[in-house]
């Protein structure tokens, strides 16, 4: 991988790939965190904006130009970034890149069609509540926190969309949208600096003042159980979460061991003990959240009505367990799990699409490309994992979600 930075701040990173495809992968620091308490859902509603018409195209032009040239295009708003990508052939590398370029640095944020994207949101929001583990998910995040911006969805509330006006969609594109805060990654045939000379020609002559603001992303979270009844649920969820953003890269990375071999897959501990051994559940898991505003280690569970308490007090006792466990992690086992851990991450990649949009927001997150597979170095012990397991794995916020 070759980087480069332009002089007006734009952060560029480029892969050879062999073959006729290009990918792309243009990031800023304007996800929902960067959000103000009476913009929740704005930065959302940007990237659904920045699409309605620029100083050169208007919405139809904007959709047949990107139909003509892409094998794929979307955008993304997540809690601490939004991207915008696509796929073209490496011969239409450039006219693809121009549109977006145009999309990205000239939109006009028309008040035609501006209502009827605000109603399509709302009913985004709807089908986004559809799902019952997204739904126990969110409630959990409504529940453990008091401040913390992932208490509403990155979309916002119903209330806070409809109060969604074009100005403060403007205001939030100006102060946000800025050389130096964008990254942009290329995967292409192309050579390098083709590549750079095209990103020269529609992004280099980009000037615009960005002040980074320093914010308070981070609180402890509200332990206990907390309950909400759902009407046409089949069975009932549960998830965990603690807190994670006090650990440090290093922590980070033991805790990432320790949930390969806790949480992940049908070997894992979580399903032996509580669906192989107990039939208590259908589903099980745990995962790490470490994205910037979120830094959560979370365990989510599909079961029973009848199993709910039963479910938690041997998920509890397994986190008591394995506090102290001895021999779970030996030397050879987790050599094992780390080269499994390579191996899912290269799986992850394989499409160049997905390799761009990695390491684009790794580098808005972390200011680095990688976020964890190349620190697996020196001496990695069960004592050190233990250490951080029993650092995180304290003072849960547990959402169920049951059925009426």
């Amino acid at each position: 991988m070759k980087r480069h930075s332009f002089g007006n701040g734009i952060k560029v990173n480029y892969i050879k790939r062999e073959g006729t495809l290009s990918s792309f992968c243009i990031g800023f620091d304007a996800g929902a965190i960067v959000e103000e308490k009476n913009e929740i859902g704005v930065a959302h509603a940007v990237e659904h904006m920045i699409f309605k018409g620029t100083k050169k195209r208007n919405e139809n032009k904007i959709n047949l130009a990107c139909d003509e040239v892409f094998g794929f295009h979307n955008a993304m708003t997540n809690y601490p970034y939004v991207i915008y990508y696509g796929t073209t052939l490496s011969s239409d590398f450039e006219k693809g890149f121009e549109i977006y370029s145009d999309i990205i640095l000239n939109p006009i944020f028309p008040e035609e069609g501006f209502k009827e994207e605000i109603d399509i949101i709302l009913e985004e929001l709807k089908e986004w509540k559809d799902d019952p583990y997204q739904d126990c998910e969110d409630e959990l995040y409504f529940n453990s926190f008091n401040k913390r911006r992932i208490k509403e969805l990155i979309i916002g509330t119903e209330e806070s969309i409809k109060n969604i006006r074009l100005e403060g969609i403007k205001e939030f594109y100006y102060k946000h949208y800025a050389p130096s805060n964008c990254i942009i990654t290329i995967a292409s045939s192309l050579d390098y600096e083709e590549v750079l000379k095209i990103i020269e020609n529609y992004f280099g002559s980009w000037e615009k003042e960005y002040l980074c603001e320093e914010r308070d992303l981070y609180e402890i979270n509200n332990k206990g159980i907390f309950t909400k009844v759902r009407k046409g649920l089949n069975g009932a969820k549960i998830q965990y979460c603690f807190p994670i953003h006090f650990l440090d890269e290093e922590e980070i990375s033991l805790l990432k061991i320790f949930n390969a071999r806790f949480g992940e897959g049908t070997s894992s501990v979580l399903y032996d003990e509580i669906r192989t051994r107990n039939g208590l559940v259908y589903d099980i898991g745990s995962s790490i959240k470490n994205e910037n505003g979120i830094k959560l280690f979370t365990i989510k569970l599909g079961t029973s009505e009848k199993n709910i308490d039963k479910a938690i007090k041997l998920i509890d006792n397994n986190i008591e367990n394995i506090k102290f466990s001895k021999g779970v992690f030996k030397e050879n086992n987790i050599r094992k799990i780390i080269k499994n851990m390579h191996l899912k991450e290269e799986l992850k990649v394989e499409r160049s699409i997905e390799l761009c949009k990695k390491i684009t927001t790794n580098e808005i997150m972390y200011d680095s490309v990688y976020d964890g597979l190349n620190e697996f170095k020196g001496n990695i012990g069960e004592y050190k994992i233990l250490k951080v397991v029993n650092k995180v794995l304290k003072n849960p916020s547990i959402q169920v979600l049951r059925p009426e």
